[in-house]
């Protein structure tokens, strides 16, 4: 069976590559000269189960009204005359509602730890490289109303089976030692000792020349236009002016996927959040962390990729600008210097600025559509990187016609 998947961030390629180990002839197109130069190019790094909460939280509308002035603030709505984002805008309040946060946090806790699995399993299968780490991940708190809420949802994951423990200051910084030097403000801490970090960049471009090993083709720096429908079926795909056909279709364009689907009468809730990250070169060691951090006060992580420190973080919902504004990137580094100072030459620091796909709830698009031959991969906001692996095993079992291996809120009809 021929299958076109139109994208190659790191969803897109993790599709075609277990399309491809399924036995079909699978091609990726990308505008771009490479695989994962988009929103998987300089994320957070984190293989991050335990950041299931969504943003989508019952305290989230009072915190967002307050950071409305704030430049610098964690999510920032710059409203715009866009009627799609006032329409994800109202859905993300439906789910702020306490009964479908906990939904939502067991939908994307499922997929995540099966998705953590299917990466620890191609890992072992392919030996792929990509400055992994498996030292788990640490969530600590300078706020003490903070600190007792993640211990509320801490309790509501480790009902879907995910290892997320409270731990006390002394316990964070024997944990992670280079949180000696800020223990004073912090309150507390939760620890995911299975989670992991790695490169998101590192591993898409391997994966992807991994795939064109097995057969799977890549065309780069191909734009890719418009869906062509005939007979209710999707009959191809234009890109450059020219018709490219396939079998089937796998929408995996992020934040872009919703500017393809709604001429064909798709409104996708998927909207752009545009996030910042710093790489920042690492001076001494010592006094860098190892074991992969999140800043909950700041809505940043911290992680240790080879010799350097990316600090990544915020999300501004203002269209589909990836503009770097350098408040919202020297915010980064600053906090980042506050907590561990010395570790990082952060006037050395490389920005950079992405658009994370997201969806009012945080649970991705994953499945069919009512074209029979259309399927969708896309929306996983803050948790591409996390979900990656899984997200491409499912889908490929679903466009194989084959039930995936976890209970998921899959769209459209499965097999």
């Amino acid at each position: 069976m021929k299958v076109l998947v139109l994208g190659a961030g790191v969803i897109g390629t993790s599709t075609a590559w277990y399309l491809t180990k399924q036995g079909h002839e699978v091609t990726i197109i990308d505008r771009r000269e490479g695989a994962g130069l988009e929103t998987s190019f300089a994320n957070g790094g984190q293989i991050s189960v335990c950041h299931a909460e969504p943003w989508a939280n019952p305290d989230a509308p009072l915190k967002i009204l307050t950071w409305l002035t704030r430049d610098d603030a964690p999510l920032l709505f710059r409203l715009r005359m866009d009627p799609h984002q006032w329409s994800w805008g109202l859905r993300f309040l439906a789910e702020c509602l306490p009964s479908r946060t906990q939904a939502n946090i067991g939908e994307i806790v499922k997929l995540s730890l099966y998705s953590r699995a299917s990466l620890q399993a191609l890992r072992a299968e392919t030996a792929i490289a990509y400055d992994e780490l498996e030292m788990g991940i640490l969530h600590y708190y300078t706020d003490r109303a903070e600190f007792d809420r993640a211990v509320a949802s801490a309790s509501i994951m480790r009902k879907y089976g995910l290892d997320r423990e409270v731990e006390s200051v002394d316990d964070a910084v024997r944990i992670e030692p280079a949180l000696a030097a800020s223990r004073e403000r912090i309150v507390g801490a939760t620890y995911t000792s299975s989670d992991e970090s790695g490169d998101a960049y590192l591993f898409t471009r391997r994966l992807a020349e991994m795939a064109q090993a097995k057969g799977c083709r890549f065309e780069y720096g191909k734009t890719i236009d418009a869906l062509e429908v005939a007979g209710g079926r999707i009959e191809g795909v234009r890109v450059a002016g020219a018709s490219m056909k396939a079998d089937k279709y796998v929408l995996a364009l992020g934040s872009y996927s919703p500017l393809l689907t709604r001429p064909i009468g798709l409104d996708l809730p998927v909207y752009p959040a545009k996030g910042y990250s710093a790489s920042v070169p690492i001076l001494d060691a010592s006094k860098a962390p190892r074991v992969s951090l999140t800043d909950d006060g700041a809505k940043i992580v911290i992680t240790r990729l080879g010799e350097r420190m990316r600090i990544a973080g915020t999300a501004e919902l203002s269209g589909y600008s990836t503009d770097l504004n350098p408040v919202r990137c020297e915010a980064l580094t600053k906090r980042a210097a506050e907590m561990f100072p010395g570790a990082g030459d952060y006037a050395k620091a490389t920005y950079w600025a992405g658009l994370r796909p997201s969806t009012p709830s945080n649970v991705p698009l994953i499945g069919g559509t009512r074209y029979p031959n259309l399927f969708l991969n896309t929306g996983h906001g803050t948790l591409g990187w996390t979900m990656a692996a899984g997200s491409g095993r499912a889908l490929a079992d679903i466009v194989s016609g084959r039930k995936p291996d976890v209970d998921f809120r899959f769209c459209g009809a499965t097999p």
